[in-house]
Protein backbone atom coordinates (compact mmCIF):
# COMPACT_ATOMS: atom_id res chain seq x y z
CA UNK A 1 0.00 0.00 0.00
CA UNK A 2 1.62 3.03 -0.79
CA UNK A 3 1.65 6.48 1.39
CA UNK A 4 0.51 9.70 1.27
CA UNK A 5 2.98 12.43 1.11
CA UNK A 6 3.50 14.65 4.39
CA UNK A 7 -0.35 13.46 5.81
CA UNK A 8 -1.86 10.94 8.03
CA UNK A 9 -5.01 8.87 6.74
CA UNK A 10 -7.76 9.46 8.35
CA UNK A 11 -9.56 6.70 9.74
CA UNK A 12 -12.99 6.06 7.92
CA UNK A 13 -15.95 8.37 8.65
CA UNK A 14 -18.72 5.16 9.78
CA UNK A 15 -22.04 7.12 9.58
CA UNK A 16 -24.50 5.74 11.27
CA UNK A 17 -27.51 4.69 8.29
CA UNK A 18 -30.54 6.36 10.38
CA UNK A 19 -27.85 9.30 11.19
CA UNK A 20 -28.46 11.44 7.69
CA UNK A 21 -26.26 14.75 8.76
CA UNK A 22 -27.88 16.90 5.92
CA UNK A 23 -31.25 16.38 7.77
CA UNK A 24 -30.07 16.94 10.99
CA UNK A 25 -28.49 19.78 10.09
CA UNK A 26 -31.79 21.53 8.28
CA UNK A 27 -33.17 20.36 11.51
CA UNK A 28 -31.29 22.03 13.60
CA UNK A 29 -31.51 25.14 11.60
CA UNK A 30 -35.47 24.90 11.54
CA UNK A 31 -35.96 25.04 14.95
CA UNK A 32 -33.29 28.05 15.00
CA UNK A 33 -35.71 29.96 13.05
CA UNK A 34 -38.37 29.33 15.17
CA UNK A 35 -36.80 30.15 18.15
CA UNK A 36 -36.02 33.29 16.51
CA UNK A 37 -38.91 34.06 15.49
CA UNK A 38 -38.53 34.16 12.10
CA UNK A 39 -40.61 33.39 8.93
CA UNK A 40 -40.64 30.21 7.28
CA UNK A 41 -38.92 32.10 4.54
CA UNK A 42 -35.59 32.22 6.61
CA UNK A 43 -35.63 28.74 6.52
CA UNK A 44 -36.58 27.97 3.16
CA UNK A 45 -33.44 29.78 2.09
CA UNK A 46 -31.19 28.07 4.55
CA UNK A 47 -32.47 24.37 4.07
CA UNK A 48 -30.57 24.17 0.66
CA UNK A 49 -27.37 24.51 -0.75
CA UNK A 50 -27.58 27.08 -3.60
CA UNK A 51 -25.69 24.74 -5.92
CA UNK A 52 -23.82 21.15 -5.68
CA UNK A 53 -21.73 20.02 -8.50
CA UNK A 54 -20.67 16.31 -9.18
CA UNK A 55 -17.61 15.76 -11.25
CA UNK A 56 -16.13 13.12 -13.45
CA UNK A 57 -12.45 12.87 -12.79
CA UNK A 58 -10.55 10.52 -15.09
CA UNK A 59 -7.21 9.70 -13.48
CA UNK A 60 -4.72 7.69 -15.74
CA UNK A 61 -2.62 5.30 -13.26
CA UNK A 62 0.71 4.25 -12.78
CA UNK A 63 0.07 0.99 -14.75
CA UNK A 64 -1.44 3.13 -17.69
CA UNK A 65 -5.62 2.57 -17.23
CA UNK A 66 -7.46 5.32 -16.50
CA UNK A 67 -10.15 5.08 -13.60
CA UNK A 68 -13.23 7.20 -12.82
CA UNK A 69 -13.48 9.42 -9.84
CA UNK A 70 -16.44 11.08 -8.26
CA UNK A 71 -16.48 14.34 -6.80
CA UNK A 72 -18.77 16.84 -5.40
CA UNK A 73 -18.45 20.64 -4.87
CA UNK A 74 -21.69 22.37 -2.68
CA UNK A 75 -22.27 25.89 -2.34
CA UNK A 76 -24.54 26.37 0.60
CA UNK A 77 -24.76 29.88 0.91
CA UNK A 78 -22.58 33.25 -0.67
CA UNK A 79 -25.03 35.65 1.36
CA UNK A 80 -21.91 37.39 3.38
CA UNK A 81 -19.50 36.13 1.07
CA UNK A 82 -17.35 33.91 -1.15
CA UNK A 83 -18.01 30.15 -0.39
CA UNK A 84 -14.93 28.84 1.96
CA UNK A 85 -14.63 25.24 3.18
CA UNK A 86 -12.32 21.81 2.74
CA UNK A 87 -12.23 19.03 0.19
CA UNK A 88 -11.56 15.68 1.66
CA UNK A 89 -10.95 12.31 -0.09
CA UNK A 90 -12.34 10.05 1.74
CA UNK A 91 -13.69 6.53 0.23
CA UNK A 92 -16.94 7.41 1.96
CA UNK A 93 -17.84 10.57 1.05
CA UNK A 94 -21.40 11.29 -0.12
CA UNK A 95 -23.51 13.88 -1.86
CA UNK A 96 -25.42 14.47 1.62
CA UNK A 97 -22.54 15.07 3.70
CA UNK A 98 -21.22 17.09 1.64
CA UNK A 99 -24.17 19.70 1.54
CA UNK A 100 -24.34 19.13 4.95
CA UNK A 101 -20.60 20.22 5.62
CA UNK A 102 -21.33 23.26 3.48
CA UNK A 103 -23.87 24.10 6.01
CA UNK A 104 -22.07 24.15 9.11
CA UNK A 105 -19.52 26.16 7.04
CA UNK A 106 -22.06 28.58 6.71
CA UNK A 107 -22.55 28.47 10.30
CA UNK A 108 -19.12 28.67 11.03
CA UNK A 109 -18.33 32.04 9.55
CA UNK A 110 -21.22 33.56 10.74
CA UNK A 111 -20.39 32.74 14.13
CA UNK A 112 -16.80 33.98 14.00
CA UNK A 113 -18.16 37.14 12.07
CA UNK A 114 -16.06 36.50 8.42
CA UNK A 115 -16.83 37.63 5.31
CA UNK A 116 -17.98 33.99 3.76
CA UNK A 117 -20.62 31.88 2.72
CA UNK A 118 -20.50 28.38 3.24
CA UNK A 119 -18.77 25.55 0.93
CA UNK A 120 -17.19 22.19 1.27
CA UNK A 121 -16.00 19.24 -1.67
CA UNK A 122 -15.01 16.00 -1.16
CA UNK A 123 -13.71 12.87 -4.15
CA UNK A 124 -14.77 9.24 -3.29
CA UNK A 125 -11.30 7.85 -2.87
CA UNK A 126 -9.40 5.86 -0.47
CA UNK A 127 -5.79 8.26 -0.87
CA UNK A 128 -3.77 5.56 0.47
CA UNK A 129 -4.54 3.42 -2.54
CA UNK A 130 -2.94 5.98 -4.80
CA UNK A 131 0.89 7.05 -5.60
CA UNK A 132 2.07 10.32 -5.43
CA UNK A 133 1.81 10.69 -8.52
CA UNK A 134 -1.95 9.39 -8.51
CA UNK A 135 -2.69 11.47 -6.34
CA UNK A 136 -1.28 14.66 -7.95
CA UNK A 137 -3.27 14.01 -10.89
CA UNK A 138 -6.58 13.45 -9.18
CA UNK A 139 -5.96 16.79 -7.40
CA UNK A 140 -5.03 18.57 -10.46
CA UNK A 141 -8.35 17.12 -12.48
CA UNK A 142 -10.67 18.14 -9.63
CA UNK A 143 -9.71 21.57 -9.60
CA UNK A 144 -9.87 21.11 -13.57
CA UNK A 145 -13.43 19.92 -13.16
CA UNK A 146 -15.12 22.30 -10.32
CA UNK A 147 -13.02 25.63 -12.22
CA UNK A 148 -15.89 27.14 -13.51
CA UNK A 149 -17.57 27.65 -10.09
CA UNK A 150 -14.71 28.64 -7.62
CA UNK A 151 -12.29 31.44 -7.56
CA UNK A 152 -11.30 33.99 -4.81
CA UNK A 153 -14.18 35.79 -5.01
CA UNK A 154 -16.37 33.00 -5.87
CA UNK A 155 -15.29 30.27 -3.75
CA UNK A 156 -11.99 29.37 -1.64
CA UNK A 157 -11.06 25.46 -1.13
CA UNK A 158 -9.07 24.58 1.89
CA UNK A 159 -7.37 20.83 3.18
CA UNK A 160 -10.02 18.50 5.18
CA UNK A 161 -10.15 15.13 5.95
CA UNK A 162 -7.17 13.57 4.06
CA UNK A 163 -5.93 16.48 2.13
CA UNK A 164 -3.13 18.90 2.93
CA UNK A 165 -0.63 21.53 2.21
CA UNK A 166 1.04 19.90 -0.60
CA UNK A 167 -2.19 18.85 -2.08
CA UNK A 168 -2.93 22.81 -1.95
CA UNK A 169 -0.30 23.04 -3.47
CA UNK A 170 -0.94 21.08 -6.55
CA UNK A 171 -4.74 22.80 -6.73
CA UNK A 172 -3.01 25.96 -6.45
CA UNK A 173 -0.68 25.56 -9.53
CA UNK A 174 -3.04 23.60 -11.47
CA UNK A 175 -5.37 26.91 -11.37
CA UNK A 176 -3.11 29.30 -11.78
CA UNK A 177 -2.17 27.28 -14.78
CA UNK A 178 -5.80 27.55 -16.30
CA UNK A 179 -5.92 31.19 -15.53
CA UNK A 180 -2.32 31.86 -17.20
CA UNK A 181 -1.59 33.65 -13.70
CA UNK A 182 -0.51 33.47 -9.99
CA UNK A 183 -3.50 33.83 -7.79
CA UNK A 184 -2.56 32.75 -4.07
CA UNK A 185 -6.11 33.78 -2.99
CA UNK A 186 -7.62 30.98 -4.42
CA UNK A 187 -6.88 28.24 -2.27
CA UNK A 188 -5.93 28.67 1.70
CA UNK A 189 -3.86 25.81 3.97
CA UNK A 190 -1.04 25.64 1.21
CA UNK A 191 2.75 25.94 1.71
CA UNK A 192 4.00 28.94 3.14
CA UNK A 193 6.25 29.35 0.61
CA UNK A 194 3.54 29.60 -2.44
CA UNK A 195 1.38 31.84 -0.11
CA UNK A 196 -0.01 30.06 2.70
CA UNK A 197 -0.44 31.39 6.50
CA UNK A 198 2.10 30.90 9.63
CA UNK A 199 0.11 28.99 12.07
CA UNK A 200 -2.27 27.67 9.69
CA UNK A 201 -1.49 23.58 10.04
CA UNK A 202 -1.86 24.23 13.77
CA UNK A 203 -5.13 26.46 13.91
CA UNK A 204 -7.86 23.88 14.36
CA UNK A 205 -6.07 22.13 17.40
CA UNK A 206 -5.44 25.66 19.11
CA UNK A 207 -9.24 27.27 18.44
CA UNK A 208 -10.45 24.09 20.24
CA UNK A 209 -8.13 24.68 22.95
CA UNK A 210 -9.17 28.45 23.18
CA UNK A 211 -12.64 27.61 23.27
CA UNK A 212 -11.62 24.87 25.99
CA UNK A 213 -10.12 27.25 28.08
CA UNK A 214 -13.17 29.31 27.60
CA UNK A 215 -15.38 26.95 28.66
CA UNK A 216 -12.76 25.97 31.60
CA UNK A 217 -13.32 29.50 32.95
CA UNK A 218 -17.44 29.89 32.71
CA UNK A 219 -17.29 26.20 35.00
CA UNK A 220 -14.53 27.49 37.75
CA UNK A 221 -12.55 24.62 36.33
CA UNK A 222 -8.23 25.04 36.78
CA UNK A 223 -6.57 23.44 33.92
CA UNK A 224 -3.59 23.10 35.92
CA UNK A 225 -5.36 20.22 37.66
CA UNK A 226 -7.58 19.15 34.92
CA UNK A 227 -7.56 15.43 33.08
CA UNK A 228 -8.71 15.10 29.46
CA UNK A 229 -9.43 12.42 27.22
CA UNK A 230 -9.08 12.46 22.75
CA UNK A 231 -10.72 10.83 20.50
CA UNK A 232 -8.38 10.92 17.05
CA UNK A 233 -4.37 11.52 16.53
CA UNK A 234 -4.53 13.47 13.56
CA UNK A 235 -3.88 16.86 12.46
CA UNK A 236 -6.89 18.49 15.09
CA UNK A 237 -6.52 15.67 17.71
CA UNK A 238 -2.87 15.91 17.97
CA UNK A 239 -2.87 19.63 18.11
CA UNK A 240 -5.15 19.85 20.82
CA UNK A 241 -3.30 17.40 22.97
CA UNK A 242 0.04 20.01 22.14
CA UNK A 243 -1.62 22.87 23.40
CA UNK A 244 -3.41 21.39 26.07
CA UNK A 245 -0.25 19.80 27.25
CA UNK A 246 1.35 23.58 27.17
CA UNK A 247 -1.69 24.45 29.37
CA UNK A 248 -1.10 22.06 32.14
CA UNK A 249 -4.07 19.64 31.35
CA UNK A 250 -3.41 15.88 32.21
CA UNK A 251 -4.24 13.78 29.19
CA UNK A 252 -4.89 10.26 30.32
CA UNK A 253 -6.39 8.68 27.38
CA UNK A 254 -6.09 8.96 23.75
CA UNK A 255 -6.96 6.45 20.55
CA UNK A 256 -6.72 6.39 17.03
CA UNK A 257 -8.02 4.43 14.49
CA UNK A 258 -5.84 1.40 15.37
CA UNK A 259 -5.97 0.99 18.96
CA UNK A 260 -5.25 3.30 22.50
CA UNK A 261 -3.35 4.32 25.06
CA UNK A 262 -3.81 5.11 29.15
CA UNK A 263 -1.78 6.81 31.62
CA UNK A 264 -3.55 8.15 34.79
CA UNK A 265 -0.54 10.02 35.76
CA UNK A 266 -0.24 11.95 32.19
CA UNK A 267 1.11 10.76 28.95
CA UNK A 268 4.01 12.70 27.59
CA UNK A 269 2.38 14.54 24.21
CA UNK A 270 5.77 15.65 23.25
CA UNK A 271 7.27 11.90 23.18
CA UNK A 272 3.83 10.74 22.23
CA UNK A 273 3.52 13.00 19.08
CA UNK A 274 7.73 11.65 18.13
CA UNK A 275 6.60 8.03 18.37
CA UNK A 276 3.33 8.50 15.85
CA UNK A 277 5.54 10.53 13.13
CA UNK A 278 7.81 7.37 13.34
CA UNK A 279 5.13 4.91 13.61
CA UNK A 280 2.21 6.73 12.28
CA UNK A 281 -0.13 5.30 15.56
CA UNK A 282 -0.29 5.69 19.28
CA UNK A 283 -0.26 2.12 20.23
CA UNK A 284 2.73 0.71 21.53
CA UNK A 285 3.78 3.99 23.09
CA UNK A 286 6.50 3.14 25.60
CA UNK A 287 5.33 5.96 27.99
CA UNK A 288 1.56 4.04 28.51
CA UNK A 289 -0.17 0.78 28.49
CA UNK A 290 -2.45 -0.40 26.00
CA UNK A 291 -6.19 0.52 26.00
CA UNK A 292 -9.53 -0.46 24.82
CA UNK A 293 -10.87 2.63 22.55
CA UNK A 294 -14.49 1.52 23.46
CA UNK A 295 -13.67 2.23 27.17
CA UNK A 296 -12.43 6.09 26.32
CA UNK A 297 -15.82 7.64 26.34
CA UNK A 298 -16.48 6.31 30.38
CA UNK A 299 -13.57 7.40 32.10
CA UNK A 300 -14.25 10.19 34.69
CA UNK A 301 -12.52 13.24 33.07
CA UNK A 302 -12.57 17.13 32.85
CA UNK A 303 -12.63 17.21 29.26
CA UNK A 304 -13.67 15.07 26.36
CA UNK A 305 -12.51 15.49 22.81
CA UNK A 306 -14.15 13.71 19.72
CA UNK A 307 -11.70 14.50 16.92
CA UNK A 308 -12.15 12.11 14.59
CA UNK A 309 -14.82 10.67 13.56
CA UNK A 310 -18.42 11.63 12.78
CA UNK A 311 -21.77 9.96 14.71
CA UNK A 312 -19.41 8.84 17.74
CA UNK A 313 -22.08 10.49 20.22
CA UNK A 314 -24.81 8.24 20.05
CA UNK A 315 -27.49 6.71 22.52
CA UNK A 316 -25.39 4.23 23.22
CA UNK A 317 -22.30 5.61 23.87
CA UNK A 318 -23.20 8.89 25.32
CA UNK A 319 -24.58 7.85 28.98
CA UNK A 320 -21.14 6.56 29.60
CA UNK A 321 -19.88 9.98 29.33
CA UNK A 322 -18.68 11.52 32.30
CA UNK A 323 -16.80 14.67 31.61
CA UNK A 324 -17.64 17.63 32.90
CA UNK A 325 -16.70 19.05 29.36
CA UNK A 326 -17.56 17.76 25.83
CA UNK A 327 -15.69 19.41 23.01
CA UNK A 328 -16.17 18.72 19.19
CA UNK A 329 -13.58 19.03 18.06
CA UNK A 330 -14.40 17.03 14.99
CA UNK A 331 -17.80 18.00 12.10
CA UNK A 332 -20.63 16.30 13.55
CA UNK A 333 -19.46 13.43 16.44
CA UNK A 334 -22.52 13.85 18.36
CA UNK A 335 -25.99 12.54 17.05
CA UNK A 336 -29.26 14.41 18.04
CA UNK A 337 -30.29 11.33 20.32
CA UNK A 338 -26.57 11.27 21.53
CA UNK A 339 -27.14 15.02 22.14
CA UNK A 340 -30.15 15.26 24.07
CA UNK A 341 -28.74 12.35 27.03
CA UNK A 342 -25.63 14.59 26.75
CA UNK A 343 -28.42 17.36 27.96
CA UNK A 344 -30.26 15.13 30.38
CA UNK A 345 -26.69 14.51 32.03
CA UNK A 346 -25.97 18.37 32.61
CA UNK A 347 -22.77 17.91 30.22
CA UNK A 348 -21.24 21.18 28.98
CA UNK A 349 -20.84 20.89 24.91
CA UNK A 350 -18.75 22.85 22.85
CA UNK A 351 -20.26 22.68 19.85
CA UNK A 352 -18.58 21.70 16.69
CA UNK A 353 -19.59 24.87 14.32
CA UNK A 354 -18.04 27.07 17.36
CA UNK A 355 -15.32 24.65 18.74
CA UNK A 356 -13.38 23.87 15.64
CA UNK A 357 -13.63 27.03 13.87
CA UNK A 358 -10.50 28.38 14.28
CA UNK A 359 -9.51 26.63 10.63
CA UNK A 360 -11.69 28.38 8.71
CA UNK A 361 -10.72 31.70 10.60
CA UNK A 362 -6.58 31.33 9.63
CA UNK A 363 -7.99 30.16 6.71
CA UNK A 364 -9.81 33.86 6.53
CA UNK A 365 -6.41 34.94 8.12
CA UNK A 366 -4.73 33.43 4.75
CA UNK A 367 -7.06 35.14 2.23
CA UNK A 368 -6.60 38.43 3.49
CA UNK A 369 -2.54 38.17 3.49
CA UNK A 370 -2.74 37.12 -0.32
CA UNK A 371 -5.22 39.98 -1.23
CA UNK A 372 -2.90 42.44 0.43
CA UNK A 373 0.36 41.18 -0.82
CA UNK A 374 1.73 41.21 2.86
CA UNK A 375 2.30 38.57 5.58
CA UNK A 376 2.05 38.32 9.56
CA UNK A 377 4.36 36.74 11.84
CA UNK A 378 3.14 33.29 13.41
CA UNK A 379 2.63 35.47 16.94
CA UNK A 380 0.22 37.92 15.21
CA UNK A 381 -2.12 35.25 13.53
CA UNK A 382 -2.39 33.77 16.85
CA UNK A 383 -3.32 36.29 18.56
CA UNK A 384 -5.68 37.34 16.16
CA UNK A 385 -7.00 34.27 16.35
CA UNK A 386 -7.35 33.92 20.14
CA UNK A 387 -9.33 37.28 19.57
CA UNK A 388 -12.10 35.87 16.94
CA UNK A 389 -12.52 32.61 19.12
CA UNK A 390 -13.28 34.25 22.78
CA UNK A 391 -15.34 36.92 20.69
CA UNK A 392 -17.20 34.04 19.55
CA UNK A 393 -17.82 32.18 22.40
CA UNK A 394 -18.53 34.67 24.59
CA UNK A 395 -21.46 35.49 21.74
CA UNK A 396 -22.92 32.36 21.89
CA UNK A 397 -22.63 31.95 25.88
CA UNK A 398 -24.43 35.14 26.17
CA UNK A 399 -27.14 33.29 23.48
CA UNK A 400 -26.91 30.21 25.65
CA UNK A 401 -27.77 32.30 28.88
CA UNK A 402 -30.11 34.68 27.36
CA UNK A 403 -32.38 32.14 25.80
CA UNK A 404 -31.71 29.14 28.51
CA UNK A 405 -30.76 26.99 25.46
CA UNK A 406 -28.01 24.79 25.35
CA UNK A 407 -24.43 25.75 23.15
CA UNK A 408 -25.40 23.80 20.20
CA UNK A 409 -28.90 25.29 20.23
CA UNK A 410 -27.16 29.02 21.22
CA UNK A 411 -24.78 28.62 18.23
CA UNK A 412 -27.14 27.96 15.71
CA UNK A 413 -29.20 31.00 17.00
CA UNK A 414 -26.15 33.09 16.50
CA UNK A 415 -25.26 31.88 13.25
CA UNK A 416 -28.71 31.50 11.66
CA UNK A 417 -29.37 35.26 13.01
CA UNK A 418 -26.68 36.83 11.43
CA UNK A 419 -27.25 35.06 8.29
CA UNK A 420 -30.96 36.27 8.65
CA UNK A 421 -29.67 39.91 8.81
CA UNK A 422 -27.71 39.87 5.32
CA UNK A 423 -30.92 38.41 3.91
CA UNK A 424 -33.06 41.55 5.35
CA UNK A 425 -30.05 44.08 4.04
CA UNK A 426 -30.28 42.32 0.96
CA UNK A 427 -34.16 42.30 0.20
CA UNK A 428 -34.64 38.56 0.45
CA UNK A 429 -36.99 38.65 3.06
CA UNK A 430 -39.27 41.17 5.00
CA UNK A 431 -41.79 42.02 7.60
CA UNK A 432 -40.01 40.94 10.71
CA UNK A 433 -38.78 41.89 13.35
CA UNK A 434 -35.07 41.76 13.82
CA UNK A 435 -33.99 39.52 17.00
CA UNK A 436 -30.31 41.28 17.68
CA UNK A 437 -27.87 43.17 15.46
CA UNK A 438 -24.60 41.85 14.32
CA UNK A 439 -21.52 42.98 16.34
CA UNK A 440 -19.21 41.22 13.72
Amino acid sequence: MKEVPESKVEAPITANANENPYEIVKSLLKNSVEALGLTEDVYRLLEKPIRVLEVSIPVRMDDGTIKNFTGYRSHHSDILGPAKGGIRFHPEVNIDEVKALSMWMSLKSAILGLPFGGGKGGVIVDPRELSQCELENLSRGYIRAITPIIGPEKDIPAPDVNTNPQIMGWMLDEYDRLRGYNVPGFITGKPIIVGGSQGRVEATGRGVVISIAEAAKKLNIPLESATAAIQGFGNVGSMTAKFLHELGVKIIAITDVKGGIYNENGIDIPSLRQHVAETKSVVDFPGAESFDSDKLFGLPVDFLVPAALENQITEKTAPQIQAKVVAEAANGPTTPEGDRILNEKGIFVIPDILCNSGGVTVSYFEWVQNNMGYYWKEEEVNTKLEEKMIYAFEDVHKMHEEKQVNMREAAYIVGVGRIAEAFQARGWINDWSMPFKCKA
